[in-house]
């Protein structure tokens, strides 16, 4: 028997738990989170979120901060809403309860990042999102409205189309880890919300669960995607063989700290670009990838040295912390650190209620496209995003659900698993796994061309095809629907970059190394059609 409710929300970050909360208030909602519910890279967010919550600041300063650091390529309606509803955003989350820090006064301590002209970060110390993720559990916790299906992973959307009616999504097949069974779950309004896709990426900052699932979902049921190509790698990651995933928050650079030479030990964004250290995350992140190149030398170094003591550990606790963990105590010598993926620009196209090209589904936060991060993100814009987007897409769910809720439940048929039979090959999901990971950061990292385009392009073809014959003869697991999906998300990131033409943003190629202003337009692509460039 199929479970029904009026929402289906997958993901329990910032922006599903928006969405839900929000939408409770218009009907039942069910949240299907692939691990234990607070494991989101909501949780890993240090920095915090971008508003406009100064006196000396102003909309007008961020909307531009945000087009500048877009390259480009955001859309307009998307940056101004986003940036106008920010502060309205910062105040819900303070109703809630969370623990934004405060200076001697009681205001807010805003702190400042890469690519911003003002302090309009809002911050609970340097673990933001682990704050916010835990007010937002509790508050969810309580809302008799919302049910958490934690230890369950979506498989496929569910697609009326597939079964001989129209192309509508009214839900998906969901797979029970703790018991292998895999469920339908009918909704009147899907909303997928599962995060980035770092780990298709040797080096990432992202937790585990974040393997691009929804977007490989949403393409494989036909939705179209756009803007692939743009991966933002964070610039400062720690250099240590345990700390493979450990981010060093940019606010460090907004407090002062200062990028280095491993061996001369100067100071050298200041070559890169006028802004220096606080440059946009693409620029900081090509310039070290370059001194790194230039020099053979495995990292740079972060230094913060020069600031008080007292000051680094008040202002970033758990990052000192977990430094000492490692032996290195920030406040005495700089930090060895690397660039990692951290950030998908690209995603599920939606407009700004979520709304994507396929009826009944709703794509929102870093899994969406809606246009406000263009080429390159600008830093805390994306819990912005989250809640902004999140509210809007429910409060939408709530104009559309009397209507919804007039036709009968489809009649979909349960999950077939034909002749399939568990797997006594785990070593080829393994395997697999690491070699997309690993072409990914050898061909398609932060500065590509076509000829490693095209090898990836190749191997990642033939890698698909071993995928999808291992696939249909065994039992679905959560490390079998992740490889699936990375491998998705890998054609998507190759297909997308092949075709721009140019270096814009995140996207760097050797072969077309200026920016041309006729090519400032979209990547768009679906399920078997090439990729292509549209205006906006």
């Amino acid at each position: 028997m199929a479970i029904t409710t009026d929402c289906l929300v997958l993901g329990s970050g910032i922006a599903g738990l928006t969405f839900a909360l929000s939408a409770a208030r218009h009907g039942s909602v069910i949240v299907v989170t692939k691990r234990a519910r607070e494991d989101s890279a909501t949780a890993w967010a240090q920095g915090g979120v971008a508003a406009v919550l100064a006196a000396d600041d102003s909309v007008e300063r961020h909307v531009a901060d945000t087009l500048t650091a877009g390259a480009g390529l955001c859309h307009d309606l998307a940056v101004e809403l986003c940036v106008k509803e920010g502060p309205a955003a910062i105040r819900q989350l303070i109703d809630f309860g969370v623990p934004f820090s405060r200076n001697e006064h009681g205001e807010l301590d805003l702190g400042r990042e890469g690519g911003h002209t003002a302090r309009r970060v809002a911050h609970a110390g340097d673990i933001t999102g682990r704050e916010i993720e835990r007010t937002l559990l509790a508050r969810a916790a309580e809302t008799p409205n919302i049910q958490l299906l934690d230890w369950h992973m979506g498989v496929d959307l569910i697609v009326l189309s597939k079964f001989g009616g129209p192309d509508t999504c009214v839900g998906a097949y969901v797979l029970d880890e703790k018991n292998g069974v895999v469920k339908r779950v009918l909704a009147r309004q899907t909303v997928i919300a599962t995060g980035g896709a770092g780990k298709v990426y040797l080096y990432t900052s992202n937790p585990d669960v974040a393997t691009g699932d929804g977007v490989a979902m949403a393409y494989r049921a036909g939705a179209e995607i756009a803007n692939m190509e743009f991966y933002q790698f964070h610039p400062t990651c720690l250099h240590h063989p345990q700390a493979r995933t450990f981010l060093i928050s940019e606010a460090l650079r907004g407090e002062g700290a200062i990028l280095r030479h491993p061996e001369t030990r100067e100071a050298f964004m200041k070559r890169h670009h006028e802004m220096a250290d606080l440059a946009p995350r693409d620029i900081v992140a090509r310039a070290i990838d370059f001194e790194m190149k230039k020099s053979g030398s495995d990292y740079v170094l972060l230094d913060i040295t020069h600031k008080p003591a007292s000051f680094v550990k008040e202002r970033f606790p758990n990052i000192h912390a977990e430094c000492l963990r490692y032996g290195m105590d920030l406040t005495e010598r700089p930090l060895p650190v690397v660039p990692a993926a951290h950030y998908l620009c690209g995603g599920i196209t939606s407009d700004l209620h979520g709304r994507t090209s396929l009826p009944g589904l709703m794509a929102i936060g870093e899994s969406a496209c809606t246009g406000l991060h263009g080429a390159n993100r600008l830093a805390s814009n994306s819990l912005l995003e989250g809640l902004v987007l999140g509210r809007r897409a429910a409060d939408k769910v709530g104009v559309l659900l009397p209507e919804l809720r007039q036709s009968p439940w489809p009649d979909v048929p349960e999950w077939q698993i034909g002749s399939a039979v568990p797997s006594d090959e785990a070593v080829v999901v393994t395997q697999n796994w690491d070699e997309i990971r690993r072409l990914m950061w050898n061909y398609v990292g932060i500065v590509r061309s076509d000829s490693r385009l095209r090898r990836a392009a190749r191997r990642v073809a033939l890698l698909e095809e071993e995928i999808r014959e291992y696939y249909w003869k065994h039992l679905v697991t959560r490390d079998l629907l992740e490889l699936r999906n990375i491998a998705t998300v890998a054609e998507l990131i190759i297909s997308c970059a092949a075709s721009r033409r140019e270096s814009r943003g995140l996207h760097s190629t050797l072969d077309y190394t200026a920016t041309r202003a006729d090519l400032a337009e979209d990547t768009v692509c679906k399920r078997g059609v090439l990729p292509h460039l549209r205006g906006r």
